[in-house]
């Protein structure tokens, strides 16, 4: 029995290389993810998490707060978390001047109003009805004026400029009417130019709530009926959504699972469709706010990252991998970190496991039951159950010191 516990020096050499081994690629996984960081595309685990299998999929699913992205799709919730990123870009610069707190400010939200200068307002232009509405002249100011939640649409701007007998040619030039016609008929030009730049707020709010296709329409002649309501894209989609879950529950054999894993797949299209367009809009304006900044000011790095429940997950662990790779390296509370460890990969294990009855991963591993996480959780409970620490390891050099001083205070009594 004695010869059951000898360990030999090769096999401490190799379990001792493999603590090595898997403590390195926590710990570089751990820095290549937080060097994503202060990168355009921080890593996150919501892809990972939102494409999880099996008995824990709902568990998994729902530590990302937003598993089926509908919140980029809901304008009220992106225009709240557009604000508060605004904010924080504020708070992150306090040094910005007011002209790049006004420009960040209109890029963001737009502009109360738009105006151009006007001398005064030629004799026959009034504004009357729905125009009135939407423009003014302030005498006082000397500006013409357009309200800032409306905008000038094209066909506002021709029957304002239709007031005064004034002719635009091929060449630009203005021609008929008086002087203060001509200037008249100019600054509705520059009113309309500056009124039809919208902020990204309202590019975000016409895709989500004004586009037809996307939202739906109702055609109020025929509500009702059959054809009074035109279901849109993000209808489609959590419609979709709704009778896969459904589905899913009721999935208890393999060509069942196959099918809706063809449904998923499609369902992943139709989001990405969605989502993709409202996500490159935000990188857009958080790059443009960007080019707003001197050198100077760039030198603070990025805007901090959203306290989000997704954020959360996210800088638990890589900081996880990062802290429990150093202790596996160094060999320091080394049975505490190769528990920790086994832990956490046992839960990246169970996002996706590869057991009877669950969807296969996508990609080019193959496994059943056991995978390269479950191998590694069981070499971490192996390296657990041995002193792999005290062999080599900061582990080693505790141990020594307390048992000299045990042995010293042995020796004094």
């Amino acid at each position: 029995m004695q010869d059951l516990k000898r360990i030999t020096g090769i096999a401490i050499l190799f379990i001792v290389i493999l603590r090595l081994c898997i403590g390195w690629q926590l710990l570089y996984e751990g820095l290549w993810k937080i060097d994503t960081l202060s990168s355009n595309r921080p890593w996150t685990a919501a892809g990972y998490l939102n494409n999880a299998k099996g008995p824990f999929r709902d568990h998994f699913r729902n530590m990302t707060g937003d598993p089926n992205d509908l919140n980029w799709l809901d304008a009220d919730k992106v225009k709240a978390k557009w604000l508060d990123w605004e904010q924080r870009f504020l708070n992150h610069y306090p040094n910005l001047t007011d002209a790049q707190k006004s420009r960040l400010d209109q890029m963001v939200k737009g502009s109360d109003s738009f105006a151009a200068v006007l001398s005064a307002l030629p004799p026959k232009v009034e504004f009357n009805g729905s125009l009135g509405k939407v423009i003014e002249y302030d005498p006082k100011r000397k500006r013409l004026i357009v309200n800032g939640e409306t905008h000038l649409t094209p066909a506002e701007k021709q029957r304002l400029q239709k007031m005064v007998p004034v002719k635009k040619g091929p060449d630009g030039k203005l021609t008929g009417g008086t002087p203060l016609d001509r200037e008249y008929y100019e600054a509705v030009e520059k009113v309309y130019a500056r009124s039809a730049r919208l902020s990204y707020i309202e590019k975000m709010q016409a895709s989500l709530r004004g586009n037809p296709e996307l939202a739906g329409q109702i055609d109020v002649e025929q509500e009702g009926t059959i054809d009074g309501k035109r279901v849109g894209k993000i209808e489609q989609y959590k419609i979709a959504l709704d009778r896969y879950e459904q589905r899913l529950a009721n999935a208890d054999q393999d060509y069942k699972v196959d099918h809706l894993n063809k449904i998923w797949s499609e369902i992943q299209s139709m989001k990405a469709s969605l989502v993709n367009p409202i996500r490159a809009m935000e990188d857009e304006m958080e790059s443009e706010a960007s080019k707003l900044l001197t050198p100077e000011q760039l030198a603070a790095g990025p805007v901090p990252l959203e306290n989000t429940q997704i954020h959360r997950v996210n800088m638990m662990t890589i900081y996880s991998l990062t802290i429990l790779g150093v202790l596996l390296l160094i060999g320091f509370g080394t049975r505490i970190a190769a528990l920790a460890s086994a832990g956490m990969l046992l839960s990246f294990y169970l996002v996706m496991p590869p057991w009877p009855g669950v969807p296969p991963v996508p990609g080019p591993e193959h496994s059943f039951i056991v995978n390269k996480n479950l191998i590694e959780v069981l070499a971490l409970l192996a390296i657990a159950a041995l002193p792999t620490g005290t062999w080599f390891g900061i582990d080693g050099l505790v141990y020594r010191f307390f048992h000299r001083q045990k042995n010293k205070t042995n020796k004094t009594n």
